[in-house]
């Protein structure tokens, strides 16, 4: 297993192959990711413990969705998406997905990441 710290939160990466990659992401209440879209990586999501909120689409398309423990959420290449734990506590996050990890196209950064 590895971890990787963030500027909102922290990673650990617990399984890695050339097939498939899984993850467990915390995020510190308040916090939230990047902006972001991946070219070719496609993950689901599930969250564990505490809330989270989703945002999905462009400014002009925006769609908000409220996911709670056991919820889970399809991320397709290409679709703009935003994790963000904003409601009073951190939050912990399953993520399997596709192995391109580098695959990371941030459009909005609250940490000044490129």
């Amino acid at each position: 297993m590895e971890k990787i710290e963030k500027p909102w939160g922290h990673e650990i990466i617990w399984a890695k192959t050339d097939k498939y990659v899984g993850k467990i992401l915390y995020i510190k209440e308040g916090h939230r990711l990047s902006k972001q879209y991946h070219r070719s990586k496609e993950e689901t999501i599930m969250v564990i413990e505490g809330s989270i909120l989703l945002e999905i689409g462009d400014e002009e398309s925006m769609i908000r969705i409220s996911l709670k423990e056991g919820m889970s959420e399809h991320i397709t290449p290409g679709l703009i998406h935003r994790f963000s734990a904003v409601f009073g506590s951190d939050a912990k996050i399953v993520e399997v997905s596709t192995p391109e990890l580098d695959d990371v196209v941030r459009l909005e950064d609250d940490y000044n990441r490129e």
